[in-house]
C-alpha cells in the first residue's frame, strides 16, 4: 500500500474516531453547530498527507471556527476534512500551537470550488490559559482563541 493512500486511510479512520462519544464525556456547554473537534496528533500533523487548497478566511466565534476555502473539484460534496494540532504549545505569552486543515479530496474536476468548514477549538484550550495564539498553515495572519 503506497504512502498516500495509507495516508488517507488513517486520516479518514481519525475522522471517524471523532464522531465516539462516551455519555461521562458529554459536556452541554458546547454549541450543537460547532462542527468537529480539532484533533491533536502530532504523528498526522508532520506526516499526513492533504489535497491542496487555498485559506480565504478565518472567523472564531466562541469555540468554532470557520475556515472559508478554495479547491479544485467538482463540487465538494465528496471531500473529507479535518483541523490537526500539532500536539506542541509554545510557551510564549500568551501560548501558541500550530494548527494545519487535512483535505482529502479525490475529485477529478478542476472547478475551483468555495467552502466554508467549522471546527470546535474546545480540544486546545491550554490550562490556566484564557487565550491562545493558533498559527494556522497557509494562512499569514496568528489567529487569537479566547476562551
Amino acid at each position: 500500500m503506497n504512502f498516500r493512500k495509507f495516508s488517507h486511510i488513517l486520516l479518514y479512520a481519525l475522522f471517524l474516531l471523532n464522531f465516539q462519544c462516551f455519555e461521562d464525556d458529554a459536556n452541554t456547554d458546547l454549541p450543537d453547530n460547532c462542527g468537529t473537534f480539532a484533533l491533536i496528533d502530532s504523528g498526522t500533523f508532520q506526516n499526513g498527507a492533504t489535497s491542496l487548497y487555498s485559506i480565504i478566511g478565518v472567523d472564531i466565534t466562541d469555540d468554532c471556527m470557520s475556515i472559508n476555502f478554495s479547491a479544485t473539484g467538482c463540487d465538494g460534496s465528496t471531500w473529507i476534512m479535518q483541523l490537526i494540532d500539532s500536539g506542541e504549545v509554545q510557551e510564549t505569552s500568551p501560548p501558541q500551537r500550530s494548527i494545519k486543515l487535512f483535505l482529502i479530496n479525490d475529485e477529478a474536476c478542476l472547478a475551483e470550488i468555495s467552502a466554508v468548514q467549522i471546527f470546535d477549538l474546545s480540544t486546545l484550550r491550554v490550562e490556566g490559559e484564557s487565550e491562545i495564539i493558533l498559527n494556522l498553515e497557509g494562512f499569514d495572519e496568528p489567529i487569537t482563541y479566547t476562551y
